[in-house]
């Protein structure tokens, strides 16, 4: 393997706190033990040289300030960030042999190595690029590109790959980066004013328990991952959206609600989502994580199904609106909640809506073509997790044609067979309900799980 030197130049050189994004990023990273990182394995077929490469490392450079971003931690246990006007990157070449399969083998173990070793945030720029050619003298194959989590987020990372083919248009310019977002989060405390109060409403509310059974002893392994798909969930959630004149995602969110409250028990639901915040203005196309958690909670219990949808509705649109807060004092007000109610509040159950770009139901399949698709429901893979530090994370996964849902899951609090009960539960509501809205949304009482 060789290294190139990729030397840069900027300016907006400084220091200053961690955003309120890369401060819930860096919590979760450090929780988990990982960078979270992003990024993948390309081919490259249009002649693209390792010069090219170069060049396009030292575009990411001086372009993004997050890219050039070093953490700092103090004694006292803050941590800030530091960015610098220039430096020196590295991009990796490696060769392998003329037979394309063992560039494509080649760069895949590069790339697996990479994930497996977490970023040195204090030493390290938080993106490491590579190619892989084919013989010494070859041409390259593959590109590899990796960013740390506490750099930038999806959309970020689709914002760099957006602007690369325009790299010579926009020159050396630096975009936002996260100093500049902190000088605007540092005078925003009547958005946090304003989301606590939210916050406190529905925690003051809210049953302190998301699983009433507690914590029971789990068989090995304790945490798990399902990925599972239902071309059914994907073509009632389109006619029900359509006849509601809405978009899918209340449909799942409230498909959610009511299958956890009939496999778990557990009333009115409450769950914690992602909010990607890229609505704000100023912040669509900025490089760096913004994604904080909203509070969702909904009672589906003695409404129908088409109401239920509406509050899901109703409840995320709020959920967003009150996620941009400054998480220390969110932690505080949670902490002095739990202090009056006498017992800690459990926020561990989350809802991630990871489809980028959604839109108006395409379709509106009626009962017979809903119905014919369920028996290509299917859990693809279910494997351990080495750690997860939550109790349960649905995530809706970006796959055409189909709702692909991936469940991480403590098994202490939830069982993976209930995990799937709760999975063909929320397929069950949303066909019922795109037959007949009108329907009760729980048409008899929880029964619970065995869990």
């Amino acid at each position: 393997m060789e290294r190139i030197t990729v030397t840069f130049e900027a300016g907006g050189a400084g220091r200053g706190r961690l955003t309120w994004g890369q401060q819930q990023v860096f919590q979760a990273m450090r929780e988990m033990g990982s960078s979270m990182s992003m990024g993948g394995v390309v081919p490259v077929q249009d002649g693209r040289t390792v010069a090219d490469f170069a060049g396009e490392l030292r575009f990411f450079m001086r372009r993004y300030p997050s890219m050039r971003t070093l953490l700092r931690f103090a004694p006292d246990g803050t941590t800030t960030q530091e960015v610098f006007a220039s430096g020196e990157a590295g991009l990796e070449v490696h060769t392998a042999g003329t037979d394309p399969p063992a560039a494509a083998a080649l760069a895949a173990e590069v790339f697996a190595a990479w994930k497996a070793r977490t970023f040195d945030y204090t030493t390290e720029w938080p993106i490491r690029m590579a190619v892989v050619r084919s013989g010494a003298d070859g041409p390259v194959t593959h590109v590899l590109v990796e960013v740390c989590h506490i750099a930038t987020d999806a959309t970020g990372l689709a914002t760099m790959i957006r602007e690369l083919p325009r790299r010579h248009e926009l020159g050396p310019a630096p975009a936002t980066g996260p100093l500049e977002v902190v000088a605007q989060q540092r005078t925003a405390t009547r958005q946090t004013d304003n989301a606590m109060r939210h916050w406190e409403s529905q925690l003051r509310t809210i049953p302190p328990q998301r699983f009433p059974d507690g914590y029971r002893e789990p068989r090995a392994p304790r945490f798990r991952q399902l990925v599972w798909t239902s071309p059914a969930l994907h073509a009632a959630s389109e006619r029900l959206a359509a006849l509601l004149s809405i978009d899918t995602a209340p449909v799942l969110l409230a498909a959610y609600a009511v299958a956890f409250t009939r496999v778990v028990g557990a009333a009115p639901f409450a769950t914690q989502v992602i909010v990607g915040n890229r609505f704000r203005p100023g912040l669509a196309d900025v490089v760096s994580p913004f994604s904080q958690n909203g509070l969702v909670v909904l009672d589906p219990r003695g409404i129908t199904a088409e109401e239920a949808v509406l509050r899901a509705r109703r409840s995320s649109l709020s959920a967003s609106k009150y996620a941009y807060y400054d998480p220390a004092t969110r932690q505080a007000l949670i902490g002095r909640v739990a202090k009056d109610r006498g017992e800690p509040i459990d926020l561990q159950v989350f809802y991630n809506e990871r489809r980028l770009a959604l839109r108006a139901p395409q379709s509106t399949p009626d009962g017979p073509a809903i119905l014919a698709l369920r028996p290509q429901t299917t859990c693809l893979r279910e494997s351990p997790l080495p750690y997860f530090n939550e109790k349960l994370m649905l995530n809706i996964d970006d796959v055409p044609g189909t709702i692909q849902i991936t469940t991480e899951v403590d098994t202490a609090y939830l069982r993976a067979e209930s995990v799937h009960r709760l999975l063909e539960e929320m397929e069950h509501f949303t066909v019922a309900a795109a037959l007949n809205p009108a329907a009760p949304a729980l048409p008899d009482l929880p029964t619970g799980a065995a869990r």
